[in-house]
């Protein structure tokens, strides 16, 4: 077991928790008030309150907590056109008042996300719009966001950056995820944000997988599992937010995204078993309060066609009898084309409540949705006991995780909590375990870079030069040159020229397994097969998916860091350079190219120097 892992266990009293992380680096941002682990274990003070906000709550106000929305705005009471489509109403503000909102859920696309201050200054007004449109019933806004790390963060620097879960995966320390968890929680926490949608709790066993790939801790159920369940206590423990597993019932065997379509996952009843419960098991266990579902069909418990976010045998009788989970069930989100296929959105949302669903994630035409809602409640398709659970659900999910008693952001500390050097730190040391040397048969690595010439070319206009901006910082004479992910001809031979006149060249990959983009593969691999054939050093590093060494099998050097996350290019380097040594082994088997059954490097493979 890591050396840590122990500590990470079960949840433990606020002194423990300073005293075993300070060694990590995480103890400042969890000093003070702000960040102290709430109250609200006691059943009687839970009930208490619950009942009695149910009791003063209008049918409005139950239906309202029903919808976790994206509002448009970066400030709570400017007025923003791009929210009147589906609301009615331009200001932010007055959107979650109008429709007594159970919670929104933050982008950047919805401007949501400018500075820590600014996020925390929109969260406080949402909330004091929520708070204040209730009347008795006073319920705070539930404010998510999908902070899983890596390719999936919304909240950027200066906020904490940390790899993905592939990565966690590939560093197999449960400590390093419960801690990757706590630091985000907290940042998030500090500035209003009290639900993220993380972790993935997907098995990656398809390498073909467009939506989840590194998003996904591995393809070991066993291995998921452990990481799922530390990172669930770092969120809502530690970083004292709400956690959401995903995707129930699973969507790691898949080549379909179900943003764009619709997949079937043929798993039976006892491949689901072995293979894609785990880590919903695990995070149940460890008192998850939220499960998001899956738009993906799975014939082995519904053979309806329907998806499972719209299935009441996946969702009530497998979720809820079955693993006895009681926490609120939230769908994905309800744009997405996989739940969109065969129902219109407003009979969509009637359909995921009577499914077993709490609360509807992003709905795209709110107004038709609440009245086919009231119609269903009047004609008995949905009755109103199971409307009053469903909100006491969510209303103890909100006081449990203190919501209630500590609803707003505290904008003078964020500058305590957000970005601070220890977490930092913390990060950095995170991001070095999951380093992944798969080849070094050429024994090119580790490089010494003072004096050498160095070209970093490949994808990504940021991740080359942060790279570059390393071996640059260690006396090298670096040149970033991006070439993307679907580079021409033309952006090959100027990167295969620049080749000529330097020592080594770095080439980062991303996706360049996906012969479903048919420009991105050929363009990736045509790259770096004629770098090879430069007689340079080339080192190739996959910064997303690992998977890509299975078209250039010819490159002798080959690193995996399943992540282009801003804290990654640093550690990269280091590895790179030798200062550390690789430590990471990977989370999933790479099979060869077109041949999914055979294994070109396995699970668990990983070199050092």
């Amino acid at each position: 077991m890591d050396p840590k892992a122990q500590l990470f266990r079960t949840p433990l009293s606020r002194r423990a928790l300073l005293a075993g992380l300070g060694a990590s680096g995480l103890t400042a941002g969890l000093a003070g008030r702000a960040y102290a682990i709430p109250p609200g274990g006691n059943p009687n003070a839970i009930n208490g309150w619950v009942n009695s906000t149910l009791a003063h709550m209008s049918l409005e106000q139950k239906i309202g907590q029903l919808f976790v929305q994206e509002v448009y705005g970066s400030d709570p009471n400017t007025p923003d056109q791009r929210n009147v489509k589906n609301f009615g109403e331009a200001v932010p503000a007055r959107i979650v008042e109008k429709f007594h909102l159970g919670g929104v859920i933050y982008f950047a696309w919805t401007d949501s996300f400018k500075n820590p201050e600014q996020v925390a200054r929109l969260s406080n007004g949402l909330q004091q719009a929520a708070l204040g449109s209730g009347g008795k019933a006073r319920i705070p806004l539930q404010i998510a966001t999908d902070q899983e790390q890596g390719v999936v963060t919304r909240f950027g620097p200066p906020a904490t950056q940390f790899p993905g879960s592939m990565a966690i995966g590939a560093g197999r320390s449960s400590a390093d995820a419960r801690v990757a968890a706590a630091i985000t929680g907290q940042e998030l926490r500090a500035v209003g944000i009290n639900v993220d949608f993380a972790p993935c709790s997907d098995v990656n066993v398809n390498p073909l997988n467009p939506v989840i790939g590194v998003r996904s801790f591995g393809s070991d159920p066993a291995l998921v599992a452990e990481m799922v369940a530390a990172q669930v206590e770092g969120y809502q423990v530690d970083g004292r937010v709400s956690s959401s597993t995903k995707h129930f019932p699973g969507h790691g065997d898949t080549a379909t995204d179900s943003h764009t379509g619709l997949p079937v996952i043929t798993h039976s009843r006892e491949q689901w078993e072995k293979i894609d419960a785990p880590p919903f098991r695990a995070a149940i266990a460890r008192g998850v309060d939220m499960v998001m579902t899956a738009h993906l069909v799975m014939p082995a418990f519904d053979d309806s066609g329907d998806p499972a976010t719209l299935s009441r045998p996946i969702i009530t009788d497998l979720l809820r009898t079955e693993l006895g989970y009681q926490g609120v069930v939230i769908t994905d989100g309800l744009m997405m084309q996989g739940v969109r296929e065969k129902y219109g959105d407003a009979e969509v949302a009637v359909r995921a409540l009577a499914a077993g669903c709490d609360q509807l994630l992003m709905c795209p035409d709110i107004q038709p949705a609440i009245a086919a809602i009231q119609s269903a409640l009047g004609s008995g398709r949905l009755q109103q006991d199971d409307l009053d659970e469903k909100v006491r659900r969510i209303l103890r999910m909100k006081y449990r995780r203190g919501m209630v008693a500590q609803p707003l952001a505290e904008v003078a500390a964020i500058g305590s909590v957000v970005g601070t050097p220890a977490h930092q730190a913390t990060a950095a040391g995170v991001s070095d375990r999951t380093v992944t040397l798969v080849k070094n048969d050429a024994k090119v690595l580790p490089l010494r870079p003072a004096g050498q010439k160095i070209l970093v070319t490949g994808y990504g206009v940021t991740t080359t030069q942060l790279t570059a901006d390393q071996f640059t910082a260690r006396g090298a004479t670096a040149t970033a040159l991006q070439t993307g992910t679907a580079p021409t001809d033309a952006t090959i031979a100027r990167a295969v020229a620049a080749a000529q006149a330097v020592d080594t060249v770095v080439v980062l990959t991303n996706k360049a397994w996906d012969t479903a983009v048919t420009d991105r593969a050929g363009g990736q691999q045509k790259l770096v097969k004629q770098l090879l054939g430069t007689g340079k050093k080339v080192v190739v590093v996959a910064v997303r998916d690992p998977y890509d060494i299975a078209y250039f099998n010819e490159a002798p050097t080959y690193v995996a860091t399943y992540s282009y996350s801003p804290v990654t290019p640093p550690s990269l380097v280091r590895v790179l350079t030798g200062e550390v040594s690789p430590r990471g082994k990977l989370p999933v088997d790479i099979p060869v190219a077109g041949d999914p059954k055979t294994v070109l490097y396995p699970f668990g493979h990983g070199l050092g120097y």
